[in-house]
């Protein structure tokens, strides 16, 4: 499917309630399924233009949950229930709801994005005269005397 642009995404909506055209022959005409002009369509009946001029946006865990609640409650379809809060996919609610489903509440928080930070880990570092902390010592000491017994090689550049 390509990316369709918000102004396109009006237009097809409009060209739709207009009643000229067939919501299938929009929907080839833009290169997507009768489906996805179905879905922008209840969107823009629920929040008119502004459904498609919403950028990215992070949803809090208590917005998720506060969503799946009334979709519950109501019995409405994940593509009605996003129409009506104004969610850019269908898709996400049903995501939403399959991790609530495995993870319960703490599923639905946002995870931090990137690589983790290097943090060193204190309990790994075994304390002063503890039998591992000797252990550690004896293969340190093993590994710089083997290193001392390898042959020196000279190297003429």
């Amino acid at each position: 499917m390509a990316k369709v642009s918000a102004e396109q995404r009006i237009q097809a909506v409009q060209r739709y309630l207009n009643g000229n055209e067939p919501m299938i022959e929009i929907a080839k005409d833009i290169g997507v399924s009768e489906q996805v002009v179905g879905e922008w369509v209840r969107r823009y009946q629920k929040n008119g233009v502004e459904a498609f001029l919403k950028s990215y946006t992070n949803y809090s865990a208590d917005y998720k949950m506060n969503v799946l609640n009334y979709m519950n409650e109501t019995g409405t379809s994940s593509v009605d229930t996003a129409a009506l809060f104004n969610i850019s996919s269908s898709g996400l609610i049903r995501g939403w709801k399959l991790k609530f489903e495995v993870g319960g509440y703490d599923a639905l928080v946002s995870k931090k994005k990137g690589r983790p930070s290097m943090k060193t880990d204190t309990k790994s570092i075994p304390a002063e005269g503890s039998v591992e902390a000797l252990t550690a010592r004896i293969k340190q000491l093993e590994m710089e005397n083997a290193l001392i017994k390898l042959p020196f090689k000279t190297f003429n550049f």
